[in-house]
């Protein structure tokens, strides 16, 4: 999720490109070489324990071991520990407008959760909840009855024997830094798994962990 939790306004800005996970650089703007049928949107199931990013230290995963289209770049980002729906293209102009928060574009996030949440916390998530001094935007969220089909995770998530978990549906129009797991944590219900299933239009649908496809920009906004 893109970085934020600061009042002052921010403009666009991707991960930098080797270094810490925290260094971010404005999005470039599209080339003028670059021609509209040279244009690249893709979709990915980007996996557990992945960067966002194509460098990172000798220990992490990084996007370079799926196999991308050359000159594309994340639009917004997962953090290494969440997984799902992750769009990338060389299309800097539209990922300006994707990513900007005065555009309020949804995504929609799938959140396995310890123990239960009651008909109180969840208004808590709808109405927003303070994180570091930020009241987080009304949001949509919904109690699934029954668990959503994943892919199994790799490695799976911990278990206590004797605490549930449950599925939560949160639909979000921004994107601060990792601010579904604060919300969660902020109601007293930590999250587990975190998968995104939606930006704007466009759904994970069928793709598995690490696999990609081409799509196109209306498919999207």
């Amino acid at each position: 999720m893109d970085k934020g939790f600061q009042r002052k306004k921010q403009q666009p800005k991707r991960q930098a490109r080797g270094g810490s996970n925290n260094r971010v650089v404005k999005v470039p703007r599209r080339e003028k070489s670059i021609t509209p049928s040279e244009l690249l949107y893709v979709a990915m199931y980007k996996p557990f324990g992945v960067l966002s990013q194509f460098t990172g230290e000798a220990s992490q995963r990084t996007l370079t071991e799926i196999g991308l289209p050359q000159g594309v770049y994340a639009a917004g980002r997962l953090d290494q520990d969440s997984e799902g729906l992750l769009l990338l293209s060389n299309d800097g102009p539209f990922i300006d407008k994707l990513i900007h928060p005065r555009n309020s574009h949804s995504r929609s996030y799938l959140v396995q959760v310890e123990k239960i949440p009651d008909e109180q916390a969840i208004n808590q998530l709808r109405s927003g909840v303070i994180i570091k001094g930020y009241h987080t935007r009304p949001c949509e969220v919904e109690l699934l009855t029954a668990d959503p089909v994943l892919p199994p995770r790799d490695p799976p998530i911990r278990e206590r024997k004797n605490i549930p978990t449950s599925w939560l549906r949160m639909i979000l129009t921004e994107g601060k830094n990792r601010q579904v797991r604060r919300m969660t944590a902020a109601v007293g219900f930590p999250t587990l798994r975190l998968v995104r299933e939606k930006i704007g239009k466009l759904e994970l649908g069928s793709l598995k962990p690490g696999e990609w496809k081409k799509v196109s920009a209306s498919e999207i906004l």
